[in-house]
Formats: C-alpha cells, sequence, structure tokens
C-alpha cells in the first residue's frame, strides 16, 4: 500500500515533486482551451472519489477551484463549515479525522490554526491538503509560480519582491524561492518580519533570501512585486497595522523601481487604496486574475497527485 500523499506545506514535498505537479497542472490547462468549464477529464483521475472542503474561515478563490476541481477531475464534493461539525461542540480532531477518512477520499481544510491541519493529517487514512492556515498558503503561491513562469519564463534565477506584512503568504514564497531556485527580497516592518523559523529553514539550505525594511530597496530590478492585504480575517488590531503599512502600500513609484516588464500579483481579495492603488492592481502589469484563475489548474494537479495520478 502506498504511503498517504498529504499536500500541507511547501517545504514537506520534494523540489522535483512539486514541479512535476506544476507541469501536470499547465498541460492540463492547456488541454482544456475551448471547452466548457464542465468539461471531465478524460482520464478523470478523482473518478468516484469525494473531497470533503472544511472552511473555518470565508472563502472564493479556494472553494471556487477547489469544488470546480473535483468536477473537472470527475469526482464529487463535500463543503462543510467548522461550525457544521461536531469539532464546534468539543468532539476532537482526531476523531473528525477518522470519521471523515471513512466517508470520502481527501480533506481539503481552510483554518487558522496551522496545529489543526497537523492533527488531521495525523489522524486521518486519506490525503489532507492546506487550503490555508495562519502559518502558510502553499496552493496559492503554488499558482503564483505557474502564473509568473506563464508571464515571464523559468522563474529559477530571477529575483521576486515581497512588500508588507511578513505572513503566511510569505512563509510560504520562501519555501518556494528555495524549492524553486530564485531569490526572493522582502521588504517587511520590524514588527511584521517572517518568522524566524522560516528564515532558517532557508538559510540552512543556502536560500537567497533577503529582508529589508525598505521598499525601494526589495523591489529594485524585481521581476515580480507580490503584496496582500494589511488586515486578514481575524485581527483585531487593524488601525495599527493599517499605520505600521502605510509606507508599503505598492503604487506606481513603487512599481517603477522594479524592472521595466515587471507584474504584479495579489493572492486577492485586494483592498485598492490601503495595500495597492487601483492603478497598479487594475493597470497593465497586473495579473492577479491569472493568479486566480491558474488556482483551479493547480489545485486539479495537487488532487491528482494526492490520488497518486
Amino acid at each position: 500500500m502506498s504511503a498517504i500523499r498529504h499536500f500541507l506545506d511547501l517545504d514537506q514535498i520534494p523540489a522535483e515533486t512539486l514541479r512535476r505537479i506544476l507541469e501536470h497542472a499547465s498541460k492540463m490547462k492547456a488541454g482544456r482551451k475551448g471547452l466548457p468549464k464542465g468539461a471531465v477529464e478524460p482520464d478523470r483521475p478523482a473518478k468516484d472519489r469525494i473531497l470533503a472542503m472544511i472552511f473555518e474561515k470565508p472563502s472564493t478563490r479556494t472553494r471556487l477551484s477547489f469544488d470546480s476541481a473535483m468536477r473537472q477531475l470527475g469526482g464529487a464534493t463535500i463543503i462543510l463549515r467548522g461550525d457544521e461539525l461536531q469539532v464546534g461542540r468539543g468532539e476532537s480532531i482526531a476523531d473528525t479525522a477518522k470519521i471523515l477518512s471513512a466517508n470520502v477520499d481527501a480533506i481539503m481544510i481552510r483554518t487558522g490554526n496551522p496545529k489543526v491541519l497537523t492533527e488531521l493529517a495525523e489522524n486521518a487514512t486519506i490525503p489532507v491538503i492546506n487550503g490555508l492556515t495562519d502559518d502558510s498558503h502553499p496552493c496559492q503561491v503554488m499558482a503564483d509560480v505557474m502564473t509568473f513562469e506563464e508571464k515571464c519564463g523559468p522563474i529559477r534565477g530571477r529575483k521576486l519582491a515581497w512588500v508588507g506584512d511578513g505572513n503566511n503568504m510569505a512563509t510560504s514564497l520562501i519555501h518556494a524561492a528555495v524549492l524553486f531556485g530564485f531569490r526572493l527580497d522582502l521588504a517587511c516592518p520590524e514588527e511584521l518580519q517572517p518568522s524566524k523559523a522560516v528564515l532558517q529553514w532557508a538559510a540552512a539550505r543556502q536560500g537567497q533570501i533577503y529582508v529589508t525594511t525598505d521598499p525601494v530597496k526589495a523591489v529594485a530590478d524585481a521581476a515580480c512585486v507580490i503584496t496582500d492585504t494589511w488586515v486578514s480575517m481575524g485581527m483585531k488590531d487593524a488601525e495599527r497595522r493599517h499605520r505600521i503599512l502605510a509606507p508599503y502600500q505598492v503604487n506606481d513609484s513603487l512599481m517603477n523601481h522594479a524592472a521595466k516588464d515587471a507584474i504584479f500579483m495579489h493572492c486577492l481579495p485586494a483592498h485598492r487604496g490601503e495595500e495597492v492603488t487601483a492603478d497598479v492592481i487594475d493597470g497593465p502589469r497586473s495579473v492577479v486574475f491569472d493568479e486566480a484563475e491558474n488556482r483551479l489548474h493547480v489545485q486539479k494537479a495537487i488532487l491528482a497527485w494526492c490520488f497518486n495520478g
């Protein structure tokens, strides 16, 4: 019996496997040109399989992309909110994992607490996929790498820049920079630096990761500039975060320090006039909706891999 293939964090999966997943995503995307959205892949890698999707946090792109992905792979989904499960009344994550394992073929969870994801995977006998935690967002970053390579060519050896909070997206980008071989410069306020643990992980693997408080320095000659919302779901210090992050807004002035053909990315949802100006996110350098579309294709490839496809 083959080992269970969880997709929990990029640093837990070999670089060559991540590359194969992206290649499969690109192949499936190319094969769908001209097909209706509901057309099923001819090899149906999720035929007769069910994906349980647990949302402890609201979602647009994750929910749509995973649901559509399973349907295009020939499978089905069950969507559950955290407050609909008995976990909300005190049932353990371990017991929930065992019940889910007996009824469905894989689990995707979008949660705040990364320990919930870990405990679910430790007790499930089916694949578990990280749809987002407060610590990381690996599916989104896989779509970002795919989008960059579609627009700019191979990512290895290129410079990308992150501007803003050293949050879960920043962590997954650091993982990706090491595993896909690109340079990542991060401009973050002193109070919102990336975690020391992920920086130490990258340093131990000779990753080209550079952290600064100066957004101009980080963005200089970058092929891609990436940011995220200043206040994520559940945060209660919005006023303070806006004050700290105001100098990190991505606007035309900052983008002009990047390479002439630089692109702009954002995982969405975006707040125009806060972390990014409308003229950037709605301008010709923005690829945010290409990123959003590629979530579907990457999710399909991740699911196929989890099902040993």
